[in-house]
């Protein structure tokens, strides 16, 4: 019962290392993300169909069904349905699913070896709990745009959706471990996950960094806050990253680069010296590596083991060989394209025993309602008409 992109991102992942993913949507409405194109899916003949690129990446590994759970009889086809399930993962505004008879209090006692996964902005408790949350807010009260973009530029939010989707892993981790609970204990559980929650814990070591000193850290654009020189260069013919992180690779580096007095200098000896002086440095570096092409750099500081790679645009990403020897792209038949192969982005986990097995494509809204009414709770085809008569399904 979720929808957009942290609840799905979760309930994908589950669904790609094998659980059967049931997503209930609004009949004739659907996942608001259906709509949010172009770019969309085309069909044989080249036309846009409804699916969206942005559904297409978080929905792999599950069937529609389409249902109005603000009526009595679609309540009682989620109960039924609940019944069998092991968890419910939802992202509704805080008491939304309550006002229905579907919260979590009116559902542990009936379901008391359910988990129940609630995704919101802001969590279930404290002044904010009532509010919508969306992932650019977060990022923004969350802290992460103060310490994203240039030193003099304004604040700059992640280019995706890295709120709900760091909210999606933590979710689907969360559900683990509550399913492992279970599995000793025989007791289901509410989970209470927060954007908000999520995006200040993985603030990682500059929220730490803060709560060490009590040192606001600044806005550095590419450069690191605690290594030097980790950061963008330009290049003759283009840019790349140098990622230096350590003294060893620093004096790699300035070998290579023809100035290994660099790395005798005192002031540049040591990680933590090179961070006092990174004003001194950084230019230093920057001119040495604008004087070779972007080739020269990558190839060569790779054969002296200094971190160093390009800046690859997304069609340079996908025809990579290391991401392309890693099936980082799956292709997989989709009706709306009248079964051609859809190309989607793969799931990073690799098992050894337990492969992620690619079972199901993104679905289309409503697409396996008739099976799932029919197959798991033994609706026949004159119910399930009459349920889309009037407008439950």
């Amino acid at each position: 019962m979720s929808r957009v992109l942290a609840g799905p991102s979760c309930a994908q992942l589950l669904g790609d290392l094998g659980a059967d993913v049931i997503k209930l949507e609004r009949p004739g409405e659907g996942d608001d993300t259906r709509k949010w194109g172009p770019p969309y899916l085309k069909d044989k003949a080249g036309r846009d169909t409804t699916e969206s690129a942005y559904y297409l990446s978080a929905n792999r590994a599950k069937r529609s069904l389409s249902l109005d759970f603000t009526k009595p009889e679609g309540q009682q086809i989620a109960r039924r349905l609940l019944a069998e399930s092991d968890v419910l993962i939802e992202n509704y505004k805080l008491g939304t699913l309550a006002r229905h008879s579907l919260g979590y209090q009116d559902l542990r006692e009936e379901f008391p070896r359910l988990i129940y996964c609630s995704i919101t902005g802001f969590g279930q408790t404290g002044p904010y709990a009532p509010r919508a949350g969306y992932d650019y807010l977060i990022q923004a009260m969350g802290g992460i745009m103060s310490l994203t973009g240039e030193p003099k530029g304004e604040p700059m939010k992640v280019a995706v959706a890295i709120a709900d989707l760091m909210t999606g892993v933590y979710s689907s981790t969360a559900i683990l471990a509550a399913l492992r609970h279970r599995d000793m204990t025989g007791r289901g559980q509410h989970i209470d996950m927060a954007l908000l929650d999520v995006q200040v814990a993985w603030l990682a070591n500059l929220g730490q960094s803060y709560l060490t000193s009590g040192k606001l850290p600044e806005r550095l654009g590419n450069a690191h806050a605690t290594v030097v020189p980790y950061q963008v260069f330009p290049t003759a013919d283009g840019h790349i990253v140098l990622a230096i992180g350590n003294d060893g690779q620093f004096r790699k580096f300035c070998a290579f680069a023809g100035a290994p007095a660099l790395a005798d200098d005192p002031r540049f000896a040591s990680n933590s010296n090179r961070i006092r002086n990174r004003a001194e440095l950084v230019p230093q570096v920057a001119a040495l590596i604008a004087r070779q092409p972007s080739a020269y750099w990558i190839e060569g500081l790779e054969k002296q083991g200094v971190p160093c790679g390009p800046i690859n645009r997304l069609d340079e990403v996908f025809a990579d060989p290391q991401v392309i020897a890693r099936q980082m792209t799956v292709e997989m038949p989709h009706p709306a394209a009248g079964g051609e192969p859809t190309r989607l982005i793969a799931n990073p986990i690799k098992l050894s025993e337990t492969p992620v097995e690619y079972h199901r494509a993104p679905p289309m809204l409503g697409e396996h309602s008739a099976e799932i009414l029919g197959e798991r709770l033994g609706f026949s085809a004159a119910e399930i008409a009459g349920l889309r008569e009037r407008g439950v399904i």
